[in-house]
């Protein structure tokens, strides 16, 4: 049977709970991985056109609270800056052609959390001496709506043990690492 389609918002910013766990058993992710997985989290969202508003690293699974934007929100510019911060220890050139392709690719969400898994794979994989999947399956996610709803996501994720972190949402909801 097919997968079912992810549902995504691309025509305007829009807020997604993303969820993903671990193939491992028992609670494989230590405190020094998740300071890594923190560490790419932040990289990573330097790179890609989102915001992390919240997040929740736990032993065996993450949660993610991401703010994407639109594809026609992003100027040239602004993707010649990201390329030169994920490139900047090769002496990579991008040419005019090439900004549309990493204007799309920095704008999905689909692509930003293979990335950030896919990296903390390499990482755990090559630390821990193993080989093969880490994550069980395709990330979850939700989209959700900002007012009530993203206030009552955030507060579920500060009330997970693990290591979370929010704004200050009494005065703003927002916690770009952008």
């Amino acid at each position: 049977m097919p997968r079912i389609p992810r549902m995504l918002i691309t025509d305007q910013p829009a807020v997604y709970h993303v969820i993903s766990r671990t193939a491992l058993q028992g609670l494989p992710i230590t405190d020094t991985d998740k300071e890594v997985f923190l560490k790419l989290l932040k990289f990573l969202a330097s790179v890609y056109f989102v915001d992390i508003l919240g997040f929740c690293i736990m032993g065996n699974h993450f949660h993610l609270l991401v703010q994407t934007y639109p594809e026609n929100e992003i100027s040239d510019q602004e993707v010649i800056r990201r390329f030169e911060i994920y490139y900047k220890k090769d002496d990579r050139i991008l040419t005019q052609d090439q900004i549309p392709h990493f204007r799309q690719k920095w704008t999905n969400l689909s692509e930003f959390i293979k990335e950030l898994k896919q990296k903390f794979t390499w990482y755990y994989n090559k630390t821990y001496g193993r080989k093969g999947y880490f994550w069980a399956d395709r990330f979850k996610s939700v989209i959700i709506e900002k007012g009530h709803t993203l206030i009552n996501c955030l507060a579920y994720m500060t009330e997970k043990k693990g290591t979370g972190e929010i704004s200050d949402f009494l005065t703003s909801f927002f916690f770009p690492f952008t």
